[in-house]
């Protein structure tokens, strides 16, 4: 057994680096069945952030089915997703991201275009075969400086001619269509509700012409969200619905909306982005699911005439993008150990099967960290979560009587959730030997309605104190140094990273991610989704202005006392580069160490790989100046303005 080398936290010398995160990494998007074929979307780090549609071929290779020059990729509602489909015979419908018009790709062959060049954007689709067309969500953009127009559209294959099919709403999402073609299925919400706050299930019957008669409203409105409708293969209509407290499914039995498993438990998820799917069907009265329990997700089948739900065991912790095809599952599975994979599952045998892992990076466990779910006291008598990460390298041991630096993760979203699968960008910095905490503050969701309404009103103050609370926690608990505390995240989280270093004292240095450091100009600078997300976050603007000036960082730079720095794409739509150039210059103007990091043909959120390592490295090497250790290996110096 070798002797571990005694050296200081933070000087761990690791197998886990940038340059194999990223040169050994892929983005798995989305799954889906033609047929008996397996089809999945990969994001490329290596190709400037392509997405990619590949195929398992029979003899189990992969192929590629997306030429270059094409990215299959939607930006509807700016996050996009749901940007293909594919039918039995392995014809291929997709949003190209270049020109945001959707192309036909037959097997085998190239991309031929049909919708014709305009501002519109598409996603979520399914193919309406009856009328010889696809459904699908729009964005139109054509209407210069106004609010874009979101509907339902159909887009004839003979022509590509795109008829309005449902308007009225603000937004659009899941239209389903019944095995018999005869009838649609939506969700819908309008400002200033977000879909996890508000929305709508609809329905209508498709008439001889193709138009929509009858429209029904089925469930949601005040205080209910609905996400997920789904038919049965024998035409019932299926959705998952938050009245009770948690996402539950209920189904529509003739005019009445029955429930089908109430658990505290969440069989549902906010809608960010498009095509997501938690259930899917191996006959008409066994539904197969995933859902999430506390904290973790796991797969169950559930019987629709008994009522009762079995476990399916699988080594997953985290499970998205379901698909069913009868007795095959497909998902893209996470666990503690293992990188997220695109799996199989065989019904009939209970075998899983990993098909394609998103990092080829073989790691030795000995330099890995086992997550360790925590609840911790916070304000007001309440307890949040969190996954705890302590370091670990086996070739390393730190001093006697020393603590490490902690990094205290806050999430986007806000409503985002923190999971306990394989995260490599974690891993860099636990075997380097840093303790890292993922913290669900009050606001995520997978813990129920009450838990992420908690930030209702409170964004700025509930989420910064649960990150504040935890990092008190951990040193109370003597694992980490209270003199070596960093905190960051990206975009929402970004804030809640800047609000911590402005308005408490706790932390010692930060890194945001295409962070808003002015509520402001969020409030009034940004995209059509969250236009008006902040209503319930913080209050109507300008009405309640006093509130977006008392939390912007930006305003209080004076009571900033450590150290930051800041990762910003230029080309980002959501969270505008002057946000995090406003605080540059006001950290740096107070005579504080600041850096700032700024990648061209970036938007929101990373996708370039030598970015990826750019902005991993850079922080590191950011907190290495900071906090006083020297790193193991040689790291691309980045400019510290201050030092």
């Amino acid at each position: 057994m070798t002797i571990p080398q005694t050296a200081a936290y933070g000087s761990w010398r690791s197998p886990i680096t940038s340059d194999l995160i990223v040169s050994s990494s892929i983005g798995l998007g989305a799954v889906a069945w033609a047929g008996d074929t397996l089809f999945w979307l990969e994001g490329r780090p290596q190709e400037k952030g392509r997405n990619v549609l590949v195929r398992l071929n029979s003899d189990g290779s992969e192929q590629d089915i997306t030429p270059q020059g094409f990215n299959v990729r939607t930006r509807v509602h700016e996050y996009g997703g749901g940007a293909f489909l594919i039918t039995d015979d392995e014809t291929v419908y997709f949003s190209n991201d270049g020109d945001r018009r959707v192309y036909v790709q037959k097997k085998d062959a190239e991309p031929e275009v049909l919708t014709p060049e305009n501002q519109r954007r598409y996603a979520d689709f399914i193919l309406d075969s009856v009328n010889n067309r696809l459904i699908c969500v729009s964005e139109d953009h054509a209407g210069a400086g106004q609010e874009p127009k979101n509907d339902i559209v159909a887009i004839a294959l003979d022509s590509g001619d795109v008829s309005v099919l449902v308007e009225g709403n603000d937004f659009y999402t899941s239209p389903r269509l019944s095995p018999d073609g005869k009838t649609l299925a939506w969700v819908s919400w309008d400002h200033p509700d977000m879909p996890w706050d508000n929305s709508q299930l609809w329905t209508a019957a498709i008439t001889e012409d193709g138009s929509l008669s009858k429209k029904k409203l089925i469930a949601g409105g005040e205080e209910e969200s609905v996400v997920e409708p789904r038919w049965s293969p024998d035409g019932t209509l299926y959705f998952s619905s938050d009245k009770s407290g948690y996402w539950n499914f209920y189904r529509v039995k003739g005019d009445e909306v029955e429930a089908i498993y109430p658990a505290e438990a969440e069989f549902g998820y906010p809608h960010w982005v498009f095509g997501e799917s938690i259930l899917g069907f191996a006959d008409a009265i066994t539904l197969i699911c995933t859902y999430n329990d506390h904290g973790t997700w796991k797969l169950a089948k559930i019987d629709t005439e008994t009522k009762e739900l079995t476990a399916i065991a699988v080594p997953y912790s985290s499970i998205s993008y379901l698909q069913v095809n009868g007795e095959k599952v497909a998902f893209i599975g996470g666990s503690a150990t293992l990188p997220t994979a695109i799996a199989t599952l065989d019904l009939a045998t209970g075998e899983t099967q990993r098909i394609k892992a998103a990092s080829t990076l073989q790691v030795d466990q000995g330099y890995l960290s086992a997550p360790q779910p925590i609840e911790f006291p916070t304000e007001n008598g309440l307890t949040a979560h969190a996954w705890y990460y302590p370091p670990n390298n086996k070739d390393f041991a730190a001093p006697e009587n020393t603590a490490p630096p902690l990094l205290v993760k806050s999430h986007g979203g806000p409503t985002a959730m923190a999971g306990s699968s394989l995260s490599l960008r974690i891993q860099y910095w636990t075997s380097r030997g840093f303790a890292f905490v993922d913290v669900n503050y009050g606001g995520s969701t997978g813990y129920g309605r009450k838990y992420h309404q908690r930030l209702d009103g409170n964004w700025g103050i509930i989420d910064v104190q649960d990150c504040v609370n935890v990092a008190k926690y951990l040193v109370k608990k003597g694992l980490v140094d209270e003199n070596k505390l960093a905190i960051a995240g990206g975009s929402a989280g970004g804030y809640t990273t800047l609000a911590a270093l402005t308005f408490y004292d706790v932390f010692k240095a930060g890194a945001s991610y295409y962070g808003i450091s002015d509520l402001e100009v969020l409030a009034t600078d940004t995209h059509k989704f969250e236009a008006r997300y902040l209503d319930r976050l913080i209050g109507k603007y300008p009405e309640e202005k006093e509130k977006y000036v008392s939390r912007s960082p930006i305003h209080f730079t004076e009571k900033l006392s450590c150290p930051a720095i800041f990762f910003q794409g230029l080309e980002d739509k959501v969270v505008p580069p002057n946000q995090a150039e406003m605080m540059v210059d006001a950290i740096k103007a107070k005579g504080l160490p600041v850096a700032y990091v700024s990648f061209e043909g970036e938007q929101h959120g990373f996708r370039q790989a030598a970015n990826i390592k750019k902005a991993l490295d850079s922080e590191f090497y950011f907190y290495s100046q900071i906090f006083g250790f020297t790193p193991a290996e040689e790291i691309e110096p980045v400019e510290i303005m201050n030092l």
